[in-house]
């Protein structure tokens, strides 16, 4: 058994301790708004925070978890009112959208640390976080108006 909080509320899951915690959020707690993308860690699909740190979770241990708090995108805004979700729908981001969920909690993270980023900034700390339909341009304006209205 493997207890921490999500979302502000507590949890426990009873899986073998290298379940990946993709696989507890979205199977065990029925999260699915974080998404599968590649299983290896290489393309950010994934992307939840353990303790405000942007991890992918498809390469988390479920044991790696254990006693810390996790936000997946259902947790970022109850109201869905997070400078970024606003900013995602304002910039028309999404495309088919399955990436998004990854890319908002990466640029979370980097807005939690730099208020503020410039443009390399934000190309720096989002370099990993793929997109299959290429909107880069539209994640990097989203992320730039969120910094200005957050």
């Amino acid at each position: 058994m493997i207890s921490f909080n999500i979302n502000g509320k507590s949890a426990t899951v009873s899986a073998e301790s290298d379940t990946p915690l993709l696989w507890a959020i979205r199977e065990h707690l029925q999260l699915t708004g974080t998404k599968y993308g590649c299983g290896a860690g290489l393309c950010g699909a994934c992307t939840v925070h353990i303790n405000g740190k942007a991890v992918r979770s498809c390469q988390a241990a479920l044991s790696d978890a254990d006693g810390t708090e996790v936000t997946t995108i259902e947790g970022l805004s109850p109201d869905k009112s997070h400078a970024l979700q606003k900013a995602w729908i304002a910039e028309q981001v999404p495309q088919c959208g399955y990436c998004q969920s990854g890319q908002i909690m990466k640029a979370a993270e980097l807005l939690q640390d730099n208020p503020d980023p410039s443009r390399d900034q934000i190309v720096a700390h989002m370099n990993g976080n793929i997109c299959r339909c290429g909107t880069y341009t539209r994640i990097i304006a989203a992320i730039q108006r969120a910094a200005k209205e957050g």
